[in-house]
């Protein structure tokens, strides 16, 4: 008989979170599951972690018999403890992370507590995955993205990923999702102002808002497939290396001629020499 795989469920929303009840639904159709989540919101973390402080670490029972653990530090804290605590170094066989209340497509995979999980899961060679979709209600009904979870959850486990790669999955908002669409990451950002408003005392304080701004037109990108209706997957990587600007700066005169203790030109990802 067939062992189940053993999954790790973390999130950046909180324990109690809707859309982590909803992924540890549909983990709990393919393998064994074990939740470490934050023991509250945990949202714009990023790949913080918790250092000068001393993280709980506790278990609960939230959705028997489900293995569950609240943590207080960050995502990030969640799945190195789960590593190192929980599964004692013997690594699960899948990482995943979600389903976030609202999306982390193009720009939001740098600030998304969810993505940044599942990233250092990734660090951590497990194999790897982000959910993430367009509904920020703490009600959001996630029940019709449960269909493609699942399936690219079992196509992870059944072909891997190549190293250092996860993948970063986004599900438009309704119940009509057209399919899914691998993508790249697109190149729009927040344009972020800060509203100065007072508090009861007078004192000034500020809120962040700002407005979402596409400058990417292609029709191959995480916005564009999320915007026509589609489930968007995107390969990412940690290695945060601009490849392209290696053969740029080996042109550049730091001073000086070579010498032995100078470090050597160096070379591109597929060992061509850039110098």
């Amino acid at each position: 008989m067939k062992t189940k795989p053993s999954i790790l469920v973390v999130n950046d929303d909180g324990i109690t979170a809707t859309g982590i009840k909803a992924l540890i639904e549909v983990m709990s159709e393919i393998g064994n599951v074990t939740v470490v989540a934050p023991d509250g919101p945990q949202s714009g973390m990023g790949h913080a972690i918790t250092i000068g402080k001393p993280l709980r670490f506790d278990k609960v029972d939230l959705y028997p018999p489900i293995e569950m653990y609240k943590c207080s530090g960050t995502p990030v804290d969640c799945v190195k403890l789960a590593v190192n605590k929980v599964f004692k170094g013997k690594k699960p066989d899948l990482c995943v992370s979600g389903i976030n209340h609202g999306l982390n497509n193009s720009i939001n995979v740098i600030y998304s507590g969810t993505m940044s999980a599942a990233v250092e899961g990734a660090i951590e060679k497990i194999p790897s995955i982000g959910f993430s979709m367009d509904d920020f209600a703490q009600d959001a009904d996630f029940s019709h993205c449960k269909k493609y979870i699942k399936q690219i959850t079992e196509q992870v486990l059944a072909n891997g990923l190549p190293e250092g790669t996860l993948l970063n999955v986004n599900f438009p908002k309704g119940d009509q999702i057209k399919g899914i669409k691998i993508c790249r990451q697109a190149n729009a950002k927040w344009a972020e102002d800060f509203d100065e408003r007072q508090d009861p005392y007078r004192r000034p304080y500020y809120w962040l808002t700002g407005v979402f701004e596409n400058y990417d037109k292609g029709e191959d990108t995480d916005v564009w497939a999320l915007d026509h209706g589609y489930a968007s997957v995107v390969p990412v990587q940690f290695d945060l290396t601009a490849h392209h600007a290696i053969q740029i700066l080996n042109t550049w005169d730091f001073g000086g001629s070579a010498s032995a203790d100078q470090p050597k030109k160096i070379a591109s990802a597929d060992g061509t020499n850039l110098g």
